[in-house]
């Protein structure tokens, strides 16, 4: 059931081979999707098992430092986000921050930055994250106000960064600052920033209803190496840009995960609970609703899929991403609603799938792009090209 959608048109050989593969790695080594106790353990633990098992190198770019091929294959990670998300959220979110954390450099780096760092993310050597979003700029990238100013042979970074996943336990970050080529969005420039280094630090964990490692970062004269700037001057937005570009489609293929997951388990209760002298499956309002459920995750994948395989071709897939994470995180947060609902007092008990999935999914209607802004991406797009 699981892997029906992978005989569509979108896909290659590879890509077929590649899920039935991961999904015998997953029922071996994924079989308790719960949390532990120590959340930055289980991530680094999970991280390192990741790259054990080869699936890291589809994060990266670039064959000769690990990578699963030249280019980040959009159909490969999508598939990967959504198969460990409908096992375990916690590893598609440590997967999902490999690639993120170090998507800057695989797609603008330079030769030594990405021969530094590449090969050990994709071993789950390093932990990556990625600081775009501050206090008072998240969706409104325009007004970061982080600054980056010039200082000999370096940079000095002053400011704060929030919402940061992976703050705390990444060993570098991907830090966007401002340093002011041109106004608004044009004078931001991406840096390379090492764990540890003097004048930066971890301001704030911050503890979220899906737990995950999250930190406000602060930089006080943190002084970075020119070295450490990927690409040029002024050309952070672009590049930031052009990273969730790759990744929003997976953003949106993880709650595809999520949401085949809570139509497993409504199935799953619906067939087993017996209710006025039948079962929960026979009375007509619960068909519907599975009905429902289906029809919205097959909807998704199609949108999910369609982005993928279009970035894959090499076209540009802003609004096609956009439409896809936007109905793929809305859709997967009415499924798993469902779901719950079908499960009754069960599923808001702690520790139940269907819980763990109403927490993990709330989210993904926000990361990488609000649903809002998703939204204006699309009429935005409509327009220009009507």
């Amino acid at each position: 059931m699981h892997l029906k959608h992978l005989e569509w048109p979108f896909f290659e050989e590879r890509h077929r081979v590649l899920a039935q593969e991961l999904e015998a790695w997953c029922q071996a080594h994924l079989q308790d999707p719960a949390h532990g106790a120590d959340v930055d353990a289980e991530c680094i633990q999970l991280v390192k098992h990741l790259g054990e098992g080869g699936w890291l190198k589809h994060a990266i770019a670039g064959q000769a430092l690990g990578g699963a091929a030249e280019a980040i294959d959009t159909r490969s990670i999508c598939i990967l986000r959504e198969t460990l998300a409908r096992c375990h959220g916690l590893a598609d979110f440590a997967f999902a921050m490999q690639g993120l954390g170090s998507g800057a450099i695989s797609l603008a780096g330079t030769a030594a930055q990405r021969e530094r760092y590449l090969p050990r993310v994709a071993r789950g050597e390093a932990l990556a994250a990625f600081a775009l979003s501050e206090p008072q700029a998240g969706s409104d990238v325009a007004a970061m106000q982080c600054s980056a100013s010039e200082d000999g042979d370096a940079y000095l970074l002053n400011g704060e960064k929030t919402w940061i996943s992976n703050g705390g336990i990444a060993d570098f970050y991907v830090v966007f600052a401002r340093t002011g080529e041109a106004p608004g969005s044009r004078g931001i420039s991406a840096f390379i920033v090492d764990a540890g280094i003097p004048g930066f630090e971890i301001a704030e964990r911050i503890q979220v209803i899906a737990p995950h490692p999250l930190a406000r970062l602060r930089f006080t004269n943190c002084r970075v190496p020119k070295s450490q700037m990927i690409g040029a001057g002024g050309e952070g937005f672009k590049i930031a840009m052009r990273t969730l570009d790759v990744f929003r489609t997976s953003v949106a293929a993880a709650s595809l995960g999520f949401a085949r997951r809570a139509l497993q388990e409504g199935l799953a209760q619906a067939k087993s609970r017996a209710m006025f002298g039948a079962t929960l499956a026979d009375l007509p309002l619960s068909q519907a609703k599975l009905a429902d459920m289906a029809c919205t995750v097959d909807s998704s994948a199609l949108l999910v899929y369609r982005a993928a395989w279009q970035r894959d071709q090499g076209q540009n897939v802003t609004r096609e991403a956009a439409m896809a994470k936007l109905m793929a995180t809305e859709g997967a947060q009415r499924v798993i609603d469902s779901a719950l609902q079908l499960h009754g007092g069960r599923g808001v008990q702690s520790g139940e799938i269907v819980e763990s999935l109403y927490r993990e999914i709330r989210a993904l209607r926000i990361y990488e792009g609000a649903s809002e802004v998703q939204q204006l991406i699309i009429g935005r797009d409509l327009l220009k090209n009507s």
